[in-house]
């Protein structure tokens, strides 16, 4: 009878010994599940930002945010920007040093094509 239990026991014990390494196989394989889903968010997000700010497509924003144009030859270019910049560039101006203002000319830029 002795023995009997003693095999009963045992047999349970290695039952619920293979039950638990069943049952965190299962946990493991779930973790890296979630994992995987992270990795593969954050290459998007990564794709996304690459791509949200290659230069190209910086430039293409400022190309169709701005009124510039190529200037035939000896022609002055002038960019207007907006209001919010001509203030702060006033307010600028107005803390330049006294011997800068009166000495100091405004140039303007005149721009030359290159011929081939």
């Amino acid at each position: 009878m002795l023995s009997l239990t003693t095999i009963t026991f045992l047999s349970l014990l290695y039952v619920h010994q293979q039950t638990e390494i069943v049952r965190f196989a299962y946990i493991t394989q779930k973790k890296a599940v979630f994992f995987q889903e992270l990795l593969d968010k954050n290459n998007l997000l990564r794709y996304n930002i690459e791509k949200n700010t290659s230069l190209t497509r910086i430039g293409d924003k400022i190309y169709d945010n701005s009124d510039y144009s190529m200037p035939n030859s000896y022609q002055l270019v002038r960019l207007y920007s907006p209001r919010s910049t001509h203030v702060l560039a006033s307010q600028a101006v107005g803390k330049e040093n006294i011997f800068a203002r009166l000495l100091g000319t405004v140039r303007e830029a005149q721009a030359k094509t290159i011929k081939p």
